[in-house]
């Protein structure tokens, strides 16, 4: 069959790469600053002095990245204009002491990150992937992208109740994934098995931090292909958006009127709250250091501060057709609709009035069709980094993103020309 004429699918199909590079947020950093790098952008130290010069540059921290545009002749005090991410997902993460097992299995012990559909990670074929820690202090990423692990799922046989009942699972004991055969638990063994995957003399390692991941590629899906499942979209969807409309907006012939700048923090799924998180300083030094090394005063950062605008980009609820109910009755955002703003009056959500007419104004200049969200009244409402970045630092933030069905699935479903859009949606308002 013949696919129908539809939005440039090169964006999708590039996406899709970006997820298959990008099985732990350190991954997708890495990922994003390697494509940044291809537009010219360079890595700066945090630790050494920054200079004023203007050009592309970008901040690695953990498993976040900051990166910023400085258009030629930018004074002190002007304004940046942000696009907010997340790079982490919900997962099965490796202990501290990871090696275990009963019953002549041999298996991984994990904790549960965040909030995971946990039966989606049932009778999966799993990778591990993250980062390993040297002796030295240095850091390795290690990525085994191929059937490594499986949490098996008991036998209808042996529990008659959850066709009744419905699957009930302990965290604890349920989820702890097999990767092998034995009767003897030796500690070491999964390091030892790391450290020779990926090339490191044996006893090396002495910290990690790996998590599990799918094998099973992105794809699309349905008879026109217009759908597109995969894993990680939330809410590594924005951040290959945000990564391509910055890069865009450094190649263009034209100088932005407002500093663009990435900002992709970790730990969205559980808080926030860390030193590469949105609750923590790495946005605001980023920003701060920027003014600063442009000759700027605190007069400057606070001029600066009050005129940026930060558009919080992360997936939210398309209508599920099985359960239309648990959505609000007037507002049923559909896929392939193209992006959603986020509206929440309680402030789960930072979007108010002005932000609303800021992307309005974004999406008419690209030519893009946008949709709005809320949470039906009788659910509680999710929340993203949005109302963090607005009363951290001060900065009018906006709550966007893209409709997707299964978020919080080891494998998610959005439309396939919802990505597209959004980065157009992204490239225009970092113009702006």
């Amino acid at each position: 069959m013949t696919e129908p004429a539809r939005f440039d699918r090169g964006h999708t199909d590039d996406l899709m790469t970006f997820l298959a590079a990008s099985p732990s947020p350190y991954h997708a950093v890495a990922t994003a600053a390697e494509r940044l790098e291809k537009a010219g952008f360079r890595q700066v130290a945090e630790t050494d002095a920054w200079d004023g010069t203007s050009g592309g540059k970008y901040v690695l921290r953990g498993g976040a990245i900051v990166a910023w545009y400085v258009p030629e002749g930018a004074a002190p005090h002007t304004p940046f204009r942000i696009v907010g991410a997340h790079t982490d997902s919900p997962n099965l993460r490796v202990k501290p002491l990871p090696d275990s097992g009963a019953h002549g299995w041999r298996q991984v012990a994990v904790e549960i990150y965040g909030g995971p559909l946990l039966n989606s990670w049932l009778d999966r074929d799993l990778g591990l992937a993250g980062r390993l820690t040297l002796r030295d202090g240095s850091t390795r990423l290690v990525n085994v992208d191929r059937p490594l692990l499986r949490v098996p799922q008991l036998a209808i046989h042996l529990d008659r109740s959850v066709t009744a009942d419905g699957l009930k699972l302990d965290k604890q004991r349920h989820m702890q994934p097999v990767w092998g055969l034995g009767n003897d638990v030796r500690d070491g063994d999964l390091i030892a098995f790391l450290e020779e995957t990926a090339g490191i003399p044996a006893g090396e390692v002495t910290g990690w931090d790996l998590m599990t991941h799918s094998v099973e590629p992105p794809a699309y899906l349905g008879r026109d292909r217009e759908l597109l499942a995969g894993p990680r979209m939330d809410n590594l969807l924005s951040v290959h958006a945000g990564t391509a409309a910055l890069a865009a907006v450094a190649s263009s012939s034209s100088q932005p009127a407002s500093i663009p700048v990435l900002a992709a923090f970790d730990h969205e799924e559980n808080g926030s709250q860390s030193d590469t998180g949105a609750d923590g300083p790495l946005l605001g030094n980023v920003l701060e250091r920027s003014v600063f090394a442009r000759g700027g005063s605190y007069e400057d950062r606070a001029r600066a501060f009050a005129g940026t605008v930060c558009l919080s980009s992360d997936t939210g609820h398309a209508v599920h057709p099985n359960y239309a109910e648990r959505h609000d009755p007037t507002h049923h955002p559909r896929v392939n609709g193209g992006p959603i703003l986020k509206v929440n009056v309680n402030n789960r959500y930072a979007t108010d009035g002005s932000g609303r007419a800021e992307f309005t104004a974004a999406c008419e200049a690209a030519d893009v069709p946008f949709q709005s969200f809320v949470s039906n009244n009788s659910m509680p409402c999710g929340t993203t980094i949005g109302p963090i970045t607005a009363a951290r630092h001060g900065i009018r933030t906006v709550d966007i993103g893209v409709a997707i069905l299964s978020m919080h699935s080891a494998r998610e479903l959005c439309g396939a020309d919802d990505p597209f859009l959004l980065a157009n949606a992204l490239t225009a308002f970092l113009e702006r």
